[in-house]
């Protein structure tokens, strides 16, 4: 078995909504095809890969350092111990060739994108559906059959009200989710505690309603919002302050009582590591959200929970970020925490199979080989379209 080709394509997400720091009215995406020679059911096996929202695509990057690396590999050097499907720890070590330690921004992101597509090959070839597969490589060989997800949303956007937000809100717990996110610290305080007030009314229970700063606050901010919304009981305040203001976080832990969630924009275990050092995260009530699609992939990713053991975490503490099939997988297999979704933007890459539906906030990871990418017919359209 050997890899014939890869393709990429950039696809531009034009969503009119923002969130404390950044408009994604301009973002974009990597999605990419890593064609094989295997042929199963008279077609070839390709395996797929796209990166996560809030992170540009990474043309350059691919195109001239990563396929380059991957095409240009021995096929042999791909190969597991049996000769006849990849190896991604292989794989992953090829990609890295001749990368120096740190920088973690944005190449992380671009072999991320390939080591998606790399896991859902592996899968595919082993005929497994992925979160099956890694539940038999890298756990107990059970998976959970359900995973918790959540609907984030509540991005301003240029007249939107209360009431707006509401109905938006609304229609993610019309399909089946009891647990939502809304965007704060992009307007003033006042303003964003009637926006979680009306939001709390509408879910009848603060304890299903999380909020996200998205890195907006310094600590004197972090602080004020957090003693504004303590009284509130919400189930978590999201990264209030720069995502690698371990400091900050440290301070906010030890006034904050309520879970605190960060951890979306920290690509790689070494990152993670000094979180867990010198966060001040508590293992009993904090959630971390290490993206498995943008912290170099899943290869990664499995690196980064070893970490999490290390410092007294289980991996129920984790609910990756990102909203997609991927990451759902893995929390399956992995048995973390859950799961974020993203019902209402960031399409077609947000959300699930079209045969999965979320019921009382659970939804079960689809059992087609692979991710189970071709299971979500808009999502479908684009990887066909790129592998041909």
């Amino acid at each position: 078995m050997r890899i014939v080709d890869v393709r990429q394509r950039v696809i531009g997400l034009d969503e009119p909504i923002a969130n404390s720091y950044i408009s994604f009215r301009n973002m974009t995406a990597s999605v990419v095809a890593v064609v094989s020679d295997a042929v199963r059911n008279g077609k070839r096996v390709v395996g797929y890969g796209f990166n996560s929202n809030g992170r540009y695509a990474q043309a350059g990057l691919l195109a001239e350092r990563f396929i380059p690396r991957l095409l240009a590999a021995s096929p042999a050097a791909l190969l597991d111990e049996t000769g006849q499907n990849l190896d991604p720890e292989r794989v992953w070590d090829i990609l890295m060739t001749d990368e120096k330690p740190g920088g973690h921004g944005e190449r992380s992101v671009a072999v991320g994108v390939l080591d998606m597509a790399i896991w859902d090959l592996v899968a595919k070839l082993e005929e497994k559906p992925l979160h099956r597969l890694l539940a038999e490589r890298n756990g107990d060989g059970v998976v959970d059959e359900r995973v918790f997800v959540y609907a984030a949303g509540g991005y301003y956007a240029a007249g939107k009200s209360a009431a707006t937000l509401r109905e938006e809100l609304a229609s993610y717990l019309d399909e089946g989710y009891t647990t939502v996110k809304l965007k704060i610290a992009g307007a003033p305080l006042k303003e964003d505690l009637a926006r979680v007030e009306a939001v709390i009314d509408l879910v009848g229970s603060a304890d299903r309603v999380a909020v996200d700063a998205n890195g907006r606050l310094d600590e004197s901010q972090a602080l004020a919002y957090g003693e504004a919304l303590a009284p509130y009981g919400l189930r978590w305040y999201e990264e209030a302050g720069d995502p690698l203001d371990f400091h900050l976080q440290a301070v906010l832990a030890e006034r904050y009582e309520g879970p605190l969630a960060t951890g979306e924009n920290l690509f790689s275990r070494q990152d993670a590591r000094n979180l867990l050092r010198y966060g001040g995260l508590r293992s009993d009530r904090d959630v971390l959200q290490f993206d498995p699609a943008l912290a170099y992939g899943l290869t990664e990713y499995l690196r980064i929970l070893g970490v999490v053991r290390e410092h007294g975490f289980s991996t129920r503490n984790c609910i990756p970020h990102g909203g997609h099939q991927f990451a759902l997988a893995i929390a399956s297999g992995l048995r973390l925490g859950g799961n974020e979704s993203y019902p209402g933007v960031f399409q077609p890459f947000g959300g699930f199979a079209d045969s999965t539906p979320v019921i009382d906030g659970y939804v079960a990871p689809c059992e087609s080989p692979g991710i189970g990418i071709e299971e979500k017919r808009s999502l479908r359209a684009v990887f066909e379209e790129l592998a041909g």
